[in-house]
This record gives C-alpha cells, structure tokens and sequence, in this order.
C-alpha cells in the first residue's frame, strides 16, 4: 500500500524561511531518490490548501517516514507532515 504525505507549513513560518530551507530540502529529496528511497512523486499545490501545502507520493508508509524523519522542512520545524495510506488504483 502506499502512503501520501501531506505538508501543512506550521502557523507563523515565514515563506522566506521555507525558501531559504528549500535547497536543503531539495538536496535531501533528490539524495533520498537517488538512494532508492520509495519516493514516487512529490511537489507544492498551485494553490494551497489549508489543509495542506504539498505532498509527496511514496511506495510504503515505512519509506514515507523515513522520509520524513529526514527532510529539512520538518526537522528545521517549518511544516508539519501528515501521513494517509493510500489505495491506489492504477490505469496504466
């Protein structure tokens, strides 16, 4: 089963403390996949939510938080994740 993981960015955070942490973010996210880390897909909203700003789309809920216990936007306590196993059903 997978998992998403929805981002909220914790009241008060500043944008440009979450640009500013991006690159980290980036790096981590880019590093993990590179690894064979579960990472399916992940991005920000074209319009947030307030329920959440991004997501990110990954093969198990165990590699979702391995993800998370890792990434910059959490440890540096910007955004606060929020994880759903997910059903998927494929069509392709």
């Amino acid at each position: 089963m997978e998992c998403v993981v929805l981002y909220t960015v914790r009241e008060g955070v500043d944008r440009s403390r979450i640009m500013e942490t991006y690159p980290r973010h980036k790096a981590f996210y880019e590093a993990f996949h590179a690894d064979g880390g579960g990472l399916v897909a992940l991005g920000a909203f074209q319009d947030p939510d307030p329920a959440a700003s991004s997501m990110g789309i990954f093969t198990s809920r165990q590699e979702a938080e391995r993800f998370v216990a890792g990434d910059p936007f959490v440890t540096e306590g910007l955004a606060e994740p929020r994880l759903l196993d997910w059903n998927a059903v494929r069509f392709a």
